[in-house]
């Protein structure tokens, strides 16, 4: 099976490091773990009514698979599934096939990428955490601390209005960080190294997109 070029690649979160550059020069770096990928399914304007390339990857246990799944995922060579099936949205890459492998190749040290993920849950919270309010007075008797002060005007028009910053769930949303770059890329590790945080826990799948 030929390797082709993706413009996307999913890899899952692994922690975050200092990276030296060649100038010595230290930067804050994450330290990303390519999980290799198999075309599942090519989508057709004709057929899906969208054009866009669906891969594999992390492959399943027998029991811990629908035979649906397995007949979906058997031709890309997975006998058993596999845990994550996604697509990308792009014109097919000339020579790509259902099951065609596809590698680090086309992401090269120096490229700017945009990464997506899911960000860190942080539960319930009040306007101070959830959107740095200043809040009121500390001290001198004050019962207003941490509230969020007003949250309306007069009798018009009467009602708070759409979108004012109340508390609530905080994080757990998709996050995209955009002019990431690439510092270091792994091959035989299959390991990405990017500069900069990128959103979500340890083991968080991120969304590595050429920009």
């Amino acid at each position: 099976m030929s390797e082709e070029k993706l413009q996307s690649l999913y890899a899952f979160k692994m922690g975050m490091t200092t990276y030296y550059d060649d100038r010595g020069e230290s930067i804050s770096a994450t330290i990303l773990k390519y999980e290799p990928m198999v075309v599942s399914q090519l989508k057709s304007k004709e057929k899906d009514g969208y054009v866009a390339v669906q891969v594999a990857f992390a492959p399943k246990r027998a029991k811990r698979t629908l035979a649906s799944e397995r007949n979906h995922l058997k031709a890309a060579g997975f006998e058993n599934g596999s845990y994550y099936v996604r697509e990308v949205r792009q014109n097919i890459p000339e020579g790509m096939n259902v099951g065609s492998k596809i590698d680090l190749a086309s992401f090269q040290v120096g490229d700017k990428v945009k990464a997506t993920a899911l960000s860190k849950g942080r539960g319930f919270a009040g306007v101070v955490k959830r959107w740095k309010v200043a809040g009121g007075p500390e001290s001198h008797g004050s019962g207003f601390h941490r509230h969020p002060g007003s949250i309306g005007n007069r009798t018009w028009p009467g009602r708070v209005m759409p979108g004012k910053k109340f508390p609530g769930h905080m994080g757990n949303e998709t996050v995209t960080v955009k002019n990431v770059r690439v510092l270091d890329i792994i091959a035989d590790e299959n390991v990405i190294v990017v500069g900069g945080p990128i959103p979500g826990s340890k083991n968080t799948l991120v969304k590595l997109t050429k920009v």
